[in-house]
């Protein structure tokens, strides 16, 4: 199984970034990818979540309405879509996988394998 994380950089407030987790070694169309975060200082938390094949979706609050997940199972890539960013985004992004196709609760210990994560950074 592995997760590769990339599309991270500098943006200003406002801006905006697509952030892939290209998966092998595994059938991503069975199962749920989720999206987590860590900033300096902080622990790692749930920004997301999409299921396998109905591509259920579920958000922590403090993204709803501006960050979207989307698969492309044929690409073996999911999307994690980040809109008007705000300072407080900036975080290393990481995808995980979970056991299933549903996804679990967003806690770290429920996802077994998890990409090298990539780096967003916002600031004017």
């Amino acid at each position: 199984v592995q997760l590769v994380e990339s599309g991270g950089g500098l943006v200003q407030p406002g801006g905006s970034l697509r952030l892939s987790c290209a998966a092998s070694g595994f059938t991503l169309d069975y199962y749920a990818i989720g999206w987590f975060r860590q900033a300096p200082g902080k622990e790692r938390e749930g920004v997301g979540c999409i299921s396998s094949s109905a591509g259920a979706t579920y958000y922590t609050d403090s993204v709803k309405g501006r960050f979207t997940i989307s698969r492309d199972n044929a690409k073996n890539t999911v999307y994690l879509h980040l809109n008007n960013l705000k300072p407080e985004d900036t975080a290393v992004y990481f995808c995980a996988r979970p056991d299933g196709r549903g996804c679990p609760v967003m806690n770290m210990r429920f996802f077994g394998s998890w990409g090298q994560g990539t780096q967003v950074t916002v600031s004017s």
